[in-house]
């Protein structure tokens, strides 16, 4: 749906590139409000906490807010006006650019036309009240405190202050993030070697996934069983000294989303050709400008062969949030007769820690 993307794509740039609070516009009265509520897709979203937003990209990151503000480029008037008239939808080069609905969440995503940042809504309410409610003070400490960690980097997030008809139908989420894009980069890469990126997201794989692990995974199409699960058929090759680098950063960050109840995340590792395959005749991959530790923005395997990005993505599972605790009885009960073992989003938040660190050094060789 076309129109649907450009509407809800309209709505973000215009939250983040609006300079005064959501409250003033309804200034113009009653029919504005009614008008906001009866909205579809495009919606009235606002920032969520700006103030604390704007201190990690700036103190903390040191992102160029300018050149941030600058990713969300609004639609001019011309174009306003010509989407209003009808017509079929286009793609206007000031729109978020859509990637597509990923996973089982129903998430929708959207790159920056620059490619520098990626959105992500959380359309499950238990995941963004998580985040909202429970986890952002202590993801603020705790990235003032451990500058490097290597948590995904959320820049932003937009929310609709009022209720929506859309929102209460579920035709656009009311809810999303703004994240670092760990591909930016590629687009701008010599064709030969832009198709040699490779994208990893890595869990835990000896947990129970009901979708392979009952009746040999003959109950699911290959469509479904693709999007469970990846599996890194190489090792990271770098110093020793790097690899405990990286294994402690992510442990002080797994730590974090222990003490916070968190499981199911993952570690999405990006990878693309190093130095030696490169050559000195290509130019270095880009980076957004900030202050970030080499394995968030690209470091390159002892033999030069690849180069490595990685985060921690997708904390927004907590095992005591009501739905989390449905499906925990829910597996508890069927594996009284399976015996199959916990499932990842109903583990235990420490043994998922472990689980989850065990395997990052399996695959990490110092």
């Amino acid at each position: 749906m076309k129109i649907r993307a450009s509407r809800i794509s309209a709505s973000i740039a215009a939250a983040i590139s609006r300079q005064h609070a959501v409250k003033g516009l309804f200034k113009g009265g009653v029919i504005r409000a009614v008008l906001h509520f009866f909205a579809l897709f495009k919606l009235l979203l606002a920032r969520y906490r700006p103030a604390d937003f704007h201190a990690l990209r700036d103190e903390v990151w040191q992102l160029d807010e300018n050149e941030y503000v600058e990713s969300f480029p609004p639609r001019s008037q011309a174009d306003s006006s010509s989407s209003r008239k009808g017509g079929k939808a286009k793609q206007h080069e000031t729109d978020l650019v859509p990637v597509g609905d990923l996973g089982y969440s129903g998430s929708t995503f959207f790159t920056t036309p620059n490619s520098k940042y990626l959105v992500k809504s959380l359309p499950r309410r238990f995941e963004h009240e998580f985040f909202t409610h429970d986890l952002f003070a202590w993801y603020v400490t705790h990235m003032r405190m451990h500058p490097d960690s290597l948590l995904v980097r959320i820049v932003d997030m937009v929310y609709t202050p009022h209720p929506t008809l859309g929102g209460i139908l579920g035709t656009a989420p009311t809810h999303h993030i703004v994240m670092e894009n760990l591909l930016y980069g590629k687009e701008a890469d010599a064709e030969e070697l832009k198709k040699s990126w490779e994208t990893y997201d890595l869990k835990p794989n000896d947990y129970f996934f009901p979708e392979r692990d009952i009746a040999d995974g003959n109950l699911a199409p290959e469509s479904v069983k693709d999007k469970l699960i990846d599996e890194f058929p190489d090792k990271i090759r770098v110093t020793h000294e790097q690899k405990q680098q990286l294994l402690d950063l992510l442990d002080a960050d797994a730590k974090l989303l222990a003490d916070n109840n968190a499981v199911d995340y993952s570690l999405f590792l990006v990878r693309f050709p190093g130095p030696a395959v490169r050559g000195h005749d290509k130019p270095p991959v880009p980076v957004i400008k900030s202050k970030a530790n080499p394995w968030r923005t690209g470091l390159d395997d002892v033999e030069g062969k690849w180069t490595y990005r990685l985060v921690v993505l997708d904390f927004f599972w907590a095992k005591h949030k009501f739905h989390a605790k449905a499906m925990t009885g829910l597996i508890d009960t069927f594996n009284l007769v399976a015996k199959k073992g916990p499932m990842s989003i109903t583990a235990e938040p420490r043994e998922y820690r472990e689980r989850f660190m065990k395997m990052v050094d399996e695959i990490v060789v110092g």
